[in-house]
């Protein structure tokens, strides 16, 4: 624990101070032993299902915003409603990805009837290589795009079997297990989105997968009246819906209104534009450059994932170009600045994306100019401030003309805020609503706006990770139950998927912050004295050639301890023997620097 009490610095070390010292606070000291974990108590026993109850299980997507996995459990058949990930965050170092924890599928797996997955967006696709074995491969429902990028991101893991892929439209229903499941369009920032209508005898249980609306001045565009036409002669008894913007007021930008900008501003900008955004915006990547061909300029496309899922896009006839449109980087200076676009990724200041390269000055072949334009086509991450105020600064240092979501419309987010989660409650008609995907504020602000258009509270539940939730008697009751499916976090780390250790990441934060500190002291085992003077290793604490009075001090420290416990046996405990070695010096160290650094005795007997 780092030291927040006021302690005058010790100026002088002498033998004295190192045979008496201080007992200081427990609140003080760091145990830097790997301590030892309270005993593991068994799962919470949850309750078998009974027969004709609608369970719905969260495995992820709640409490935060990614790795979206939930599951629809009726009779015998499970059905899986997407697998994403997260990306580490600065609270878990070291981490690749975060997954949702699946061992209740795994302990269900011969129940386990479809993967049915909503859009291809990775905190929705992203966990499948991960966890799909796990849970006894399943086939895979999901419209075209969807199942290309599933395929693509697949074969990344050569060593695991293909996936059984079975694509699906909007507006088909689909036998699967023992239940009818229908699909249906939705609106978000990638083509092929949808939602999913899971047909129980007491009624539908509805996904929505992440959505809002198309529409104009809040009134909602045909286009999108007739995908919900479908809920007119549908019975749904339970809507678990998107709640990532539910807590902002009013309608959201519509992404045509940010295709007209865009238009303008391909038709404005005199020189070189340069357009920052995620590569998953793929309709708003296609439209701006199909504009571009339209006004006769050439596109340079740079960032790997979005050249991956722009090949995808043109594979099957979403983007249509001629074969000269898109140029590579090496052959930007054989045309004048205003006939070109260079379209990036990295707007979120990613330290290795292309963005990033173009204004670090490290890019082969593009350097910005005085004269360039640079859209910024996506809001800020939370996390991702300081990053994306560092990207700004360096692409200010070159070039003044920057545009962002909050001077323009250049951005729009592919979820809805409150009016449109209403309006499509109200089509919907649910007699239970369970929010999901997103923090709890916003799961509680999307019940907020269901129970204003008419859903009872009484029938709405909020869930964390792990909730159950349970439809019994024939439909008439909602029940949130006590016990939790399994939920620790589980993570990538390089090859390997598993449970989140809390002391390895304690551990993590501890070296982050203070460093650590290997004292190595070698005893000659007839004689139980020390043959040289003890050797220090320090990295991330002190800087070892300007603390020569404290290092001594720690190896007279050392050898008083080794030499004292030798003298009393020849059979020391070398592990009671290095707690005690970490514990005083430990002690010492935080009296003599107000820090706490990961403290490793090593005892090399000669």
């Amino acid at each position: 624990m780092q030291n927040k009490t006021n302690k005058k610095q010790s100026k002088t070390f002498t033998n004295k101070k190192i045979n008496s010292l201080p007992k200081l606070p427990k609140s003080m000291m760091r145990n830097n032993r790997r301590q030892r974990l309270p005993a593991v108590k068994p799962n919470d026993i949850i309750p078998v299902l009974q027969k004709d109850t609608v369970r719905a299980v969260f495995l992820g997507g709640v409490e935060e915003v990614g790795r979206n996995m939930t599951a629809v459990e009726f009779n015998d058949d499970i059905f899986v409603i997407d697998s994403g990930f997260m990306f580490e965050d600065e609270d878990k170092p070291g981490v690749d990805y975060i997954l949702p924890n699946t061992e209740y599928l795994e302990d269900r797996k011969e129940k386990v009837k479809a993967m049915i997955v909503t859009h291809a967006h990775l905190d929705h696709i992203g966990a499948i290589p991960f966890i799909l074995e796990r849970i006894g491969n399943p086939p895979i429902y999901a419209n075209e795009l969807t199942a290309i990028m599933i395929k693509k991101r697949h074969s990344e893991f050569p060593h695991l079997p293909n996936p059984d892929i079975r694509i699906v439209h909007g507006g088909e229903t689909v036998q699967i297990g023992s239940l009818p499941v229908t699909f249906f369009d939705t609106t978000h920032t990638i083509p092929d989105s949808m939602g999913i209508i899971i047909k129980t005898p007491f009624g539908g249980v509805t996904v929505t997968g992440d959505i809002k609306l198309d529409h104009k001045d809040g009134q909602v565009m045909d286009e999108e009246k007739e995908h919900f036409n479908v809920f007119k002669k549908e019975k749904i008894l339970l809507l678990m819906m998107d709640s990532t913007n539910a807590w902002k007021p009013g309608w959201s930008i519509p992404e045509w209104k940010v295709f007209e900008t865009f238009d303008k501003i391909l038709e404005e900008t005199p020189g070189r534009l340069i357009i920052g955004t995620f590569a998953s915006h793929l309709e708003r990547v296609i439209h701006i450059i199909e504009k571009a061909e339209e006004l006769g300029k050439k596109v340079i496309i740079e960032g790997r994932s979005m050249k991956n899922n722009l090949a995808i896009a043109q594979e099957l006839g979403y983007l249509k170009v001629k074969k000269n449109t898109l140029i590579t980087a090496e052959h930007a200076e054989e045309y004048p600045d205003n006939r070109l676009l260079i379209l990036s990724t990295g707007a979120q200041g990613e330290e290795f994306a292309a963005l990033t390269r173009i204004a670090n000055k490290t890019h082969k072949y593009l350097k910005l100019k005085p004269t360039d334009t640079i859209a910024l086509s996506s809001s800020v991450i939370p996390g991702n401030e300081i990053a994306v105020q560092r990207l700004r600064d360096m692409l200010a240092r070159q070039c003044r003309h920057i545009i962002t979501y909050q001077t323009s419309d250049v951005h729009a987010s592919g979820h809805g805020n409150a009016e449109e989660g209403k309006w499509i409650i109200s089509q919907i008609k649910p007699k239970f609503f369970v929010p999901h995907h997103g923090f709890y504020f916003m799961l509680q602000a999307n019940a907020d706006n269901a129970e204003s258009v008419g859903v009872k509270p009484e029938n709405i539940r909020i869930p964390d990770n792990g909730t159950i939730v349970e439809i019994r008697n024939k439909g008439t009751e909602i029940i949130k139950l006590e016990e939790k499916a399994p939920h620790k976090l589980r993570i990538v780390e390089g090859l390997n998927v598993k449970d989140i250790q809390e002391i390895v990441i304690n551990d993590r934060k501890a070296l982050a912050q203070d460093g650590m500190f290997v004292i190595v002291t070698t005893v000659n085992m007839r004689t139980g004295r020390l043959r040289k003077s003890p050797d220090i290793i320090s990295r991330g604490f002190i800087y070892l050639r300007e603390s020569r009075e404290l290092l001594d001090q720690t190896r007279l420290i050392a050898k008083r301890i080794v030499e004292r416990a030798f003298s009393r046996s020849r059979n020391v405990d070398i592990d009671k023997l290095k707690a005690e070695l970490t514990r005083e010096i430990s002690k010492f160290l935080l009296q003599q620097t107000h820090k706490s650094p990961i403290v490793i005795p090593v005892i090399v007997g000669v």
